[in-house]
């Protein structure tokens, strides 16, 4: 496999670094606002969604800003706001301030990854193009990286707590890491031309991503495993306390989903992309994930109840590590160019309304029978993957044809070729 180039290195950093500052505080979220601050279970929930969607569900605009003014600005907006967003969180007591806080650092990743996105998604095919290395190969460094950064980042929140520190110190402790990614790109960031200034109007640009149908199926089973991922937040907490009593093992789950994708996801995206066409990755994945959910009623309890949580943790993390580089790197390939930040953008965007509708209805789960709730919950990325399946194979590359990535590139030879892995 070919050395990436120093922007590469930069961006996948950045993904690092980026989240890192952000799982010292998330997996502790839920429980400080039912604990600390009193609120309900559809509450909590509601909370939750709102800042998903915030995030995931403005991807749009960030993607959009940074098509028009290139990803310098954007990425560099971004990081000032996590840092305005997660000092006012340290101190928010209130459900209306909470609520603020947790729209301001959504909405600063909103602008900060679809920018970072964008640029690793149009440099990865640039990579492939220059050495013939799969683009999935630079996507999977990259999401093991920002996994790296999710594994640090619980422990960090944790050695907080058990130090006495609370959750304001876990929100000041990332408020120091966004503090350095901003000096960092400040200074490393290179003044990238945007890809287009005027000469499509947004309106236009909007209305030609969301008219291609191929695009629009992908981004509802993207939808799908958002809904299914955010339970990491919600229902693996509840599940965590009604096994052992208490939400200690918290963030070692946290931990262990990071270290899989840290270890597993570049062998096994080597591995799926010489033997699995892009719609097959991408239904293999939602299918795993279901799978995890599933799993939580019929696992034996283990040693003091962590057997369940943990298979749904497993699952739900290998299921992440087949479908996310596949269905990244299928974006640069449904939509034109002019349009990558704005279709990187729309596919989280349509995956956050998703989250936002469906956050307080799993939120309301909570008090369900276990087979009920977790079946519910299953059912979801099923769906996905039955919208995954209607496909078209042609559009990403033909089965046993393609980049050899899980991602197919009408000019890239066949998979037989010979592609270094």
């Amino acid at each position: 496999m070919s050395t990436p180039t120093p922007y590469l290195r930069l961006l996948t950093t950045t993904q690092f670094a980026f989240n890192t500052g952000f799982y010292a505080v998330l997996p502790y979220l839920a429980t400080h606002l039912g604990t600390g601050l009193g609120m309900t279970g559809w509450l909590i929930g509601l909370v939750l969604g709102l800042r998903t969607f915030s995030q995931q569900g403005l991807f749009v605009i960030g993607g959009a800003l940074t098509d028009r003014y290139g990803p310098r600005p954007v990425v560099l907006t971004g990081c000032a706001l996590r840092i305005a967003g997660f000092g006012w969180l340290a101190f928010a007591g209130s459900t209306a301030t909470v609520i603020g806080a947790v729209l301001l650092t959504g909405f600063a990743a909103a602008l900060f990854s679809p920018a970072v996105e964008s640029e690793t998604a149009r440099e990865a095919v640039r990579h492939e193009q220059r050495t013939g290395t799969p683009r999935a190969h630079v996507l999977a460094r990259f999401s093991a990286a920002g996994q790296a950064g999710a594994f640090l980042g619980p422990l960090l929140g944790s050695l907080l707590l058990l130090l006495d520190g609370g959750f304001r110190a876990a929100c000041l402790a990332g408020v120091l890491v966004f503090v350095a990614v901003l000096a960092g790109h400040a200074r490393l960031m290179p003044h990238r031309a945007p890809v287009t200034r005027t000469a499509v109007r947004t309106t236009a640009a909007v209305r030609h991503v969301l008219t291609q149908r191929p695009f629009l199926l992908l981004c509802l089973a993207y939808s799908s495993y958002l809904v299914a991922y955010n339970q990491l937040y919600l229902s693996l907490p509840a599940e965590v306390q009604r096994t052992t009593g208490s939400q200690a093992a918290l963030g070692w789950f946290f931990a262990l989903s990071s270290l899989l994708v840290v270890l597993a996801q570049l062998p096994l995206t080597r591995w799926s992309a010489h033997r699995l066409a892009p719609r097959t990755a991408l239904v293999t994945g939602l299918g795993t994930v279901a799978a995890g959910f599933a799993a939580v009623p019929l696992t034996p309890a283990g040693p003091a109840g962590l057997l369940p949580p943990a298979a749904l943790v497993v699952l739900l993390t290998l299921g992440q590590m087949l479908l996310v580089p596949a269905a990244r790197g299928l974006v640069p390939d449904l939509v034109d160019d002019r349009h990558l930040g704005l279709a990187t953008g729309a596919l989280s965007s349509v995956s956050g309304l998703a989250v936002l509708g469906g956050s307080a209805a799993t939120g309301a789960l909570l008090d369900a029978p276990a087979p009920v709730r977790w079946s519910v919950l299953a059912a979801v990325p099923l769906a996905g993957a039955a919208l995954a399946l209607t496909l078209p194979v042609g559009t990403a590359g033909k089965e046993g044809r393609g980049s050899g990535v899980g991602v197919g590139v009408e000019t890239s030879p066949t998979r037989s070729g010979g592609r270094t892995p």
